[in-house]
């Protein structure tokens, strides 16, 4: 079969047969043309073809590595040496058919010497020896992986229709034109072996012939394709007959797209360039179908890859072979996954590849950030560093990706937004924000981490608006448990980018207990849960003192300056196990009552006066809490005054007394 054209018998022409082989399975044909018979339909891209010349038994002998003759009664009368190889062989036959071996032996009669040297003959011995057997009759089988070899060295011995008919070029030209080029997989093999034999099989055509026959099988209809299986997938249960489910019908199946990118795998990557790009030139495949490709092909190739590590015991090589890669990819946005790109960047870095070429990667990955993971991100840091992790990639991802939404118009972002809400500009900045938080609850694990790149790249996205802050806060408190040295205005700096007003519930009940959290924080906190509560009965906060009230974001410039207050220091460390102590009792009768005023709320007959005095027993509450964390910092004489405050409170010297700094730290159990 030749594509889905069918050899039905066996007939020989010009001395010629041609035919394929199915596993054992063997047939063969030729008809006028060079042996086909047009009654399939479908491509079936797996047959392999052959054809066999001659019929003459093989009588080539060899006598030890280097040296080959002919067993015959007659006498041999000329030797052909190539390279350290002696091949003994008769005149006549070669000469009727090689004008080139005619011009050498003239010219070695002229020496009186029956030996000719060829030295830059295609294909070395056995292409050669291929090409004698012709010439004395005898049998021999060309396929796939010696036919460019045998076609280079006709080339070179000159073999011509002119010298005599169906000479060997001529017989060896039908069966490329055929047969092989239009089989998927002997096209492959075939573009294998040229590069060999280059520049013979680039100027006798055959690697332009091959680049043309897979390109355009690959860009053929798919409903055209006989999938049964093609080179690289093995043979379903189902396929192969082993099934107990099979009934004698064979269900078609579905081809995919990208059925033929595993084929490709066995290129090496200079012969892949060429395939690539070709089929790229034809326009007919999807670049979502070569992004699928090229990812293939780099996990075949790249050994660790699909880990994110690279063996570069070949560094060179896959040096090339990634920055190749990089070149074919296709350049319409979304064609390539961003985890792709993400583990081509960590391959890029490994290898060292061009800056020129990893730029351009990260301007694209940071057009597709919001697709990416966590997992994706977390690129090792150049060997040493302290840090575990890259985490200047990671800004520098950040910043591109700030680039782009900044860049691209707004009528394209309406658009996109409309036909794909969620990776709109909005939310595309909701999922990188949401992407980062959780990068950074990875790296906050690493003890080497410098507190500076935690937070700027947490302040790289804080102005991306995301209804909650719990990754961010969940972030904070791992770095703080993990960096426990860290000094109070590190703290404070840290703390800062999270709002309050964005925790869940739970995350505040986690934070007002959390002792690694500076007090200004867990007032912050109380005060927000406080104001939730109160909202719906139009309460305010101002029961709260005012020293608290001056804490609190957009309410402290408002306050008076003449109360008693805490300083910054104070407020900046971290609370005492008594004072988390008095605030657990609290917090369980600010849930108790919370819980009996949800209840009763579903009461139809509870009126607004009632509601009013519940929520305000709940603000009494929280306010009493705040004034447990006062009067228990007044117990410890940890009120203070500091002329550098930068607290909006009074700063009366009377009214305030200095803080030691705490020496140990208490948990909570």
């Amino acid at each position: 079969m030749i594509d889905g054209f069918f050899f039905l018998a066996r007939v020989r022409v010009k001395g010629a047969a041609f035919g394929h082989f199915e596993g054992s399975f063997l047939l063969t044909l030729q008809d006028r043309r060079g042996g086909e018979i047009l009654t399939g339909r479908k491509f079936n891209p797996w047959k392999m073809k052959f054809m066999k010349l001659g019929s003459k038994p093989d009588s080539f002998q060899t006598d030890g590595d280097n040296i080959r003759y002919v067993a015959t009664e007659l006498a041999t009368d000329l030797v052909v040496n190539i390279g350290d190889v002696k091949i003994y062989l008769h005149k006549f036959p070669l000469l009727s058919k090689s004008a080139r071996l005619q011009k050498l032996v003239a010219t070695s009669n002229d020496e009186n010497s029956d030996e000719i040297h060829i030295q830059d003959i295609p294909g070395g011995p056995a292409a050669f020896e291929i090409c004698a057997k012709f010439c004395y009759g005898m049998t021999v089988t060309l396929n796939a992986y010696n036919v460019v070899a045998a076609r280079c060295t006709a080339e070179y011995l000159e073999m011509y229709e002119t010298v005599e008919k169906g000479n060997l070029i001529y017989k060896i030209d039908v069966f490329l034109n055929s047969s092989i080029f239009r089989s998927w997989k002997d096209s492959i093999i075939v573009l294998q072996t040229t590069r060999s034999l280059l520049p013979w099989s680039e100027e006798l055509k055959v690697v332009g012939h091959c680049l043309d026959s897979i390109a355009s099988k690959a860009s053929i209809d798919t409903s055209k394709v006989d999938w049964s299986y093609t080179y690289n997938r093995k043979k379903l249960p189902l396929e192969n007959r082993n099934s107990p489910q099979w009934n004698g019908v064979r269900k078609p199946h579905m081809v995919p797209k990208d059925w033929w990118v595993e084929d490709l795998c066995e290129l090496h990557i200079d012969l892949y360039k060429h395939v690539i790009t070709t089929i790229k030139t034809k326009g007919i495949v999807s670049g979502d179908v070569i992004g699928e490709a090229l990812n293939a092909y780099a996990l075949r190739r790249l050994p660790g890859f699909s880990k994110g590590m690279i063996q570069n015991n070949d560094f060179i090589k896959y040096r090339s072979l990634v920055e190749t890669i990089l070149w074919l990819l296709p350049m319409e946005k979304g064609t390539v996954s961003c985890s792709f790109l993400l583990r081509l960047l960590r391959a890029a870095i490994l290898l060292d590849c061009g800056e020129m070429e990893r730029n351009e990667l990260m301007r694209r990955i940071g057009q597709q950030l919001p697709e990416a993971t966590v997992t994706d991100l977390l690129i090792r840091a150049p060997a040493g560093e302290a840090s575990i992790y890259d985490v200047d990639i990671v800004h520098k991802l950040v910043e591109e990706f700030v680039t782009h939404i900044s860049q691209t118009d707004p009528i394209e972002n309406e658009f996109q937004g409309s036909r794909s809400p969620k990776f709109g500009p909005d939310a595309s900045k909701v999922l990188v924000a949401k992407l980062i938080d959780g990068y950074l609850a990875e790296i906050a694990r690493d003890p080497n981490l410098p507190l500076s790149k935690f937070v700027n790249l947490a302040e790289n996205i804080a102005s991306f608006s995301r209804p909650s802050h719990d990754g961010l806060y969940r972030a904070i408190d791992i770095y703080l448990k993990e960096h426990p040295g860290i000094s109070k205005s590190e703290r404070k700096r840290i703390c800062r980018l999270m709002d309050c007003r964005k925790l869940s519930a739970e995350a505040c009940m986690h934070a007002v207990q959390n002792e690694r959290l500076p007090l200004r924080v867990v007032v912050q906190v109380l005060f927000f849960e406080q104001a939730r509560a109160t909202a719906s009965a139009g309460n305010s906060t101002s029961d709260l003192p005012g020293s608290i009230r001056a804490l609190l974001p957009g309410g402290s410039h408002g306050s008076s300056r003449s109360t008693t207050t805490n300083t910054e220091e104070d407020w900046d460390s971290v609370p005492t196990a008594e004072d988390f102590k008095a605030l657990k009792g609290e917090l369980a009768t600010l849930r108790l009552g919370s819980s009996g005023s949800d209840r009763n709320g579903n009461d139809a007959a509870k009126t607004d006066v009632e509601k009013v005095s519940a929520s305000r027993t709940k603000g009494l509450v929280v306010s009493k809490i705040f004034s447990k964390l006062w009067s228990g910092k007044e117990r410890h004489g940890e009120i203070s005054s500091s002329d550098t405050s930068e607290s909006p409170g009074s700063t009366n010297a009377e009214e305030t007394k200095s803080t030691p700094s705490r020496s140990r730290r208490h948990s909570l159990s």
